[in-house]
């Protein structure tokens, strides 16, 4: 089951970088994963305001993970860099979720 969620979390994150490879503007409103624990809506346009693209994008580029990251198996999974990158941003802003609710919907 963790294999598959890797999948799944990979794919979107192709499916995420292709969209912005292909736009024109700075990508889409919203972004939508899809874990086993509930659906994950994240709003990208907000963020866009608060952020750098490098901060959540490493280098700016829209590429995909694997990109820079590789088969590297001591690269952090999907779900650990998500969850690190966002809970660590709202316990330091101290705004925004850090609850598994509260970004996780069923």
């Amino acid at each position: 089951m963790n294999k598959l969620f890797t999948l799944l979390t990979a794919t979107i994150c192709v499916a995420i970088i292709a969209t912005f490879a292909v736009a024109e503007t700075k990508g889409p409103d919203e972004i939508k994963f899809t874990p086993k624990f509930g659906t994950v809506t994240f709003n990208h346009v907000a963020h866009q305001g608060r952020a750098d693209c490098a901060t959540c994008h490493h280098t700016g580029d829209y590429t995909q993970c694997k990109s820079c990251h590789g088969v590297d198996e001591n690269a952090p999974k999907s779900k650990v860099a998500f969850h690190n990158l966002c809970k660590d941003c709202h316990k330091e802003s101290q705004k925004g979720p850090n609850k598994c609710k509260e970004c996780h919907i069923k």
